[in-house]
């Protein structure tokens, strides 16, 4: 059961959330009554294997991050006036190279850096590992995710890993609403308006985000005619890139269903198959050719696709995702700018 089912449980009895073991054991069965999103119980797959690389790729980044900013401080009082711009291993090197301490505090703060460059040096060897591993995993999953403009192994593996079954989804509207694209109505009395949404899973709209970064950064992609089509519109550069994350959202829920059927049909006829395979016809309609949403789509409606909940609609060729505006092939000397 989702946590915040039984602690809404929790609130209504006993006006506070505040839990023990019994308590807790009791608000959950309660949720799970009445309850009707609950969750099934599945075995860990292929998805879990994604999960832990791309966790392991985030700490690893972070970590660097860190070690970055702390050599960056130590040279700035090394060097007079300082280092302006982002600083790399070899960089820091021939900076450390040139300076000759005149005394023990000098002479203390280079040390410092030193091991700090050597830190960094580390950790980026372990990043080419850890994406080596994720590359791999990425490929073994047999995605389409990353023939989407600006999608590498990274960001797949962090979609792939937090998703796990996208018939939890029944459209691209309670897709956008889990990833945080679609943004809340605040309205009041006849007054309709929305805003943006600071909910759902922020690690999974960051993946999103930096999809859609990846995409500006490009001219030929696109993404970027999409998002100069919106300030043609008149919207601010902020409501231009909700746009193009609300787009990239729905081509992303559009592959995971594409990549669901065709896992399903595939288990269909072999021996046998994992359960719940074959509830992905559950997740309901997105048809690729049908990925270019509204820009403020609302959870809350009823889904727009009511025949896919009922049949699924012929198979998908990955040509046809073309047809978002997202799933251009990317050349390959663009695959090293993909996170």
């Amino acid at each position: 059961m989702p946590p915040k089912l039984a602690a809404r449980v929790r609130l209504l009895q006993a006006g506070d959330t505040n839990k023990n073991d019994p308590n807790d054991a009791f608000s959950v069965a309660v949720a799970a009554l009445r309850s009707t999103a609950k969750r099934p119980v599945i075995a860990e797959d292929h998805a879990v294997v994604l999960k832990v690389w791309a966790k392991r790729h985030r700490d690893l980044a972070r970590a660097r991050n860190q070690a970055c900013c702390r050599l960056h401080a130590v040279l700035c009082d090394l060097v007079p006036g300082g280092i302006r711009k982002e600083i790399s291993a070899g960089q820091a090197a021939r900076i450390l190279e040139q300076v000759r301490p005149a005394d023990a505090v000098t002479t203390a703060r280079c040390e410092l850096a030193a091991e700090f460059l050597t830190d960094i040096r580390r950790l980026d060897a372990q990043l080419r590992t850890t994406n080596k591993k994720l590359a791999a995993a990425v490929k073994a999953s047999g995605t389409s995710l990353t023939g989407l403009f600006g999608v590498g192994p990274v960001i797949a593996g962090t979609v792939i890993g937090d998703v796990r079954q996208v018939f939890r989804f029944p459209s691209r509207d309670h897709f956008a609403a889990y990833d945080g694209t679609a943004p809340v109505e605040v309205s009041s009395g006849g007054r309709k308006v929305y805003r943006l949404s600071l909910r759902g899973n922020r690690r999974l709209n960051h993946a999103i985000h930096m999809a859609a970064i990846t995409q500006l950064r490009y001219k030929h992609s696109q993404g970027r005619a999409y998002y100069e089509k919106k300030l043609a519109e008149g919207k601010t550069h902020k409501e231009a890139l909700r746009s193009l994350k609300r787009r990239i959202s729905d081509a992303i829920y559009a592959a995971l269903v594409a990549d669901a059927r065709q896992a399903a049909a595939a288990c269909s006829k072999g021996p046998g198959g994992q359960p719940g395979n074959l509830s992905v016809s559950r997740a309901a309609g997105s048809h690729p050719a049908h990925t270019s949403s509204s820009d403020k789509p609302l959870p809350g409606l009823p889904p727009p696709y009511g025949p896919a909940l009922r049949q699924d609609p012929p198979p998908v060729s990955p040509t046809e995702r073309v047809g978002t505006g997202l799933g251009t092939p990317r050349p390959a000397e663009e695959i090293r700018h993909n996170h």
